[in-house]
């Protein structure tokens, strides 16, 4: 268990607009550079990549040197998770205006965006409802499983779950399929590497394709198609 100390620190560390804008605009799982996020955050890239030096040495950045440039992303998946939580938290305490409005007001995060490395929105919440609804998955409040009809349907589609619960090391091991809370939808998309291996492979099959500079994802025609033929999704996530 974290001591107090780091706690408040840690606490302390997010309590900052910038820094809390620049978290934000990494939540896509993008690496960015000071610049992109000083942008992001309305600062000087100077007084970014103050901030930036100060997230990193409390182990909530990782920091990437590629020829000249300096990419930062978030950590972890657990830094992912509670920077969403933290989002949820904040959206329900901010004091109601004319109507209640969970989530994102964006349209278009509403209806399908990345949540750090896995799918969200109502599209993240239609395909797990219909996972679990034909018996592929199964989900609790802390973890999932997926069942035999559920190893045969991914293997179906691309993704080897035996191959995918591998990756990653001994020192962080990440579980292989969880529920997290969807912001907007108050309801559960799935996490974990399988969440990451279903977007991944959404992206790279053209099912859905990013919006430049922003979490939201477009789901194409052909994903259309694809999440409602290979995993039984209604059509009603893009409304």
């Amino acid at each position: 268990m974290p001591s107090t100390a780091k706690l408040a620190s840690v606490a302390a560390l997010l309590g900052d607009p910038a820094r809390a804008a620049m978290l934000q605009a990494m939540m896509d799982g993008r690496a960015l550079t000071a610049t992109e996020l000083a942008g992001a955050a309305g600062i000087t890239p100077q007084t970014a990549s103050s901030h930036l030096a100060r997230l990193t040495g409390a182990g909530l950045l990782a920091m990437e040197k590629q020829g000249r440039h300096r990419y930062h992303r978030l950590a972890t998946p657990a830094m992912a998770r509670l920077l969403e939580s933290l989002m949820h938290v904040a959206a329900e305490t901010e004091p109601p205006r004319r109507a209640v409005v969970t989530g994102p007001r964006d349209v278009a995060l509403r209806a399908a965006r990345t949540c750090y490395d896995h799918l969200a929105g109502r599209l993240g919440v239609a395909i797990a409802d219909a996972l679990v609804a034909a018996g592929h998955i199964e989900l609790d409040s802390e973890a999932g499983i997926v069942t035999p009809s559920g190893l045969a349907l991914f293997e179906h589609i691309g993704i080897d779950v035996a191959h995918v619960a591998t990756i990653g090391d001994e020192k962080r091991r990440r579980i292989l399929c969880r529920p997290c809370l969807d912001w907007s939808e108050r309801r559960p998309h799935i996490a974990g590497k399988l969440g990451a291996a279903l977007c991944r492979l959404s992206i790279d099959r053209g099912w859905v394709r990013r919006v430049e500079g922003s979490r939201a994802l477009v789901i194409t025609p052909k994903g259309q198609r694809a999440f409602r033929e290979t995993l039984g999704v209604q059509p009603d996530y893009s409304n």
